[in-house]
């Protein structure tokens, strides 16, 4: 896998993203056979979602204790127009936590949105931190602006964190209290690495009239190369009506999901018990060697927050400056090339998520580091210690050298 494109290839360093860490595995077989089943359906589906697949939805959502009627879900084809048509049908400005996702400020962006980056706090990434949310929404007001949306992110690319229920609920109270609508990511929701240890606590279960949810089924379910993105709307007039008009921009955009694209969708949502194993086992494997990245990161001196769910983590090279330095590299988008050609591997730079030119953070992928091909990345998921196996163990082992050399 080659590195992420420079910035300076004519895109600029934060007019595109890197996509979301990836699984690195191959696709499960049981969802191959139900797209392969519905190779024949050449329609796709109708906008918003056909009545097999937003039913699905809801039962994913249930069961997690969102229940949902399959009126107030739409689907699209991928998460990046979906979350462009919710912030179209929406309105106003938007704030985010910094970091977020690559994709989000693009989309706001492309629509000629005002945006607002919210420091996050020290415990996680994902959600904004309290006062530096009431105090950017002050100083907007103050501004002539009109904030009326705010992204977070229950489970945080690219920081790898969960947010804590009280810190979640502290920043959506405020953001409730100052009218602000709620759009939560949670694309990352089933990729914890100790689910018994750690609570997934949605927004819309304590707001649900105020919050609007959407995931990214490439986030645990489904291959990236599927683009299947689902959002469930509050049971209000009014999340009925922002629904419509969502749909109406899915239309517009022809982000429609392919219908064996949609069979195999409604199959994952579904959680047959060869889904649900794959998840958890893909979650087990991710989990045990982002610990080891982890562990490198600290060693070499640098610093990162504990991972606690995805396929990723954020690491803050910060404390190796001088090394870096004397390397020729100041900025993150300098730390990116130089570790991306190191590594032989994409390592986006923290400006690519909103962080600060000048700090030197990266996210760090897990799923590279499982194998070249498909045969050695399955051997990696099946395997009962996957740090042992020899691709694993050398792609850990030159991560871990390229950041020692730097001390």
């Amino acid at each position: 896998m080659s590195p992420a494109p420079r910035a300076d290839e004519g895109r600029g360093p934060v007019r595109y993203g890197p996509p979301a860490p990836e699984s690195g595995l191959p696709a499960l077989p049981e969802l191959v056979t139900v797209l392969a089943g519905a190779a024949g359906q050449t329609a796709p589906e109708p906008p918003g979602g056909g009545p097999v697949l937003r039913e699905a939805a809801c039962g994913y959502w249930s069961r997690r204790g969102l229940p949902a009627h399959p009126q107030e879900v739409a689907a699209a084809a991928g998460a990046q127009p979906l979350l462009l048509a919710l912030l179209a049908a929406y309105g106003g400005d938007v704030l985010m936590p910094r970091p977020h996702p690559a994709s989000w400020a693009p989309q706001a962006r492309l629509l000629g949105r005002p945006f607002f980056q919210v420091p996050t706090p020290a415990e996680c990434g994902g959600v904004p931190d309290l006062y530096a949310l009431l105090e950017t929404v002050r100083r907007v007001r103050a501004e002539g602006g009109t904030p009326r949306l705010l992204l977070l992110s229950i489970a945080d690319d690219p920081t790898g964190t969960v947010a804590p229920p009280e810190l979640l609920r502290e920043a959506c109270e405020a953001a409730v209290g100052e009218g602000l609508h709620i759009i939560s990511d949670e694309t990352w929701r089933d990729t914890l690495h100790r689910p018994r240890e750690t609570v997934p606590l949605s927004p819309a279960e304590m707001w649900p009239d105020d919050v609007t949810v959407f995931f990214d089924l490439a986030g645990a379910l489904t291959p990236a190369s599927w683009p299947a993105a689902v959002a469930r709307f509050p049971a209000t007039p009014g999340g009925a009506a922002r629904r419509a008009r969502t749909v109406d921009h899915l239309t517009a955009l022809g982000a429609l999901v392919a219908g064996p694209v949609a069979a195999a969708a409604a199959y994952a949502l579904d959680e047959p018990a060869a889904v649900t194993a794959r998840v958890t086992a893909a979650a087990a494997l991710h989990a045990r060697v982002a610990t080891a990245v982890h562990g490198a990161v600290l060693a070499a001196g640098a610093l990162a927050r504990p991972p606690r769910a995805g396929r990723h983590l954020y690491a803050d090279l910060g404390p190796l400056r001088r090394g870096l330095g004397a390397r020729g590299v100041g900025d993150s988008m300098e730390l990116e090339e130089f570790l991306g050609e190191r590594l032989g591997l994409p390592v986006p730079g923290g400006h690519r998520f909103g962080d600060e030119l000048g700090a030197l953070r990266v996210r760090l992928d897990t799923g590279p580091l499982l194998g070249s091909t498909a045969e050695l990345r399955t051997e990696s998921l099946t395997a009962a210690d996957p740090l042992e196996l020899p691709q694993v163990a050398e792609a850990l082992d030159t991560l871990t050298s390229a950041l020692r050399e730097l001390r």
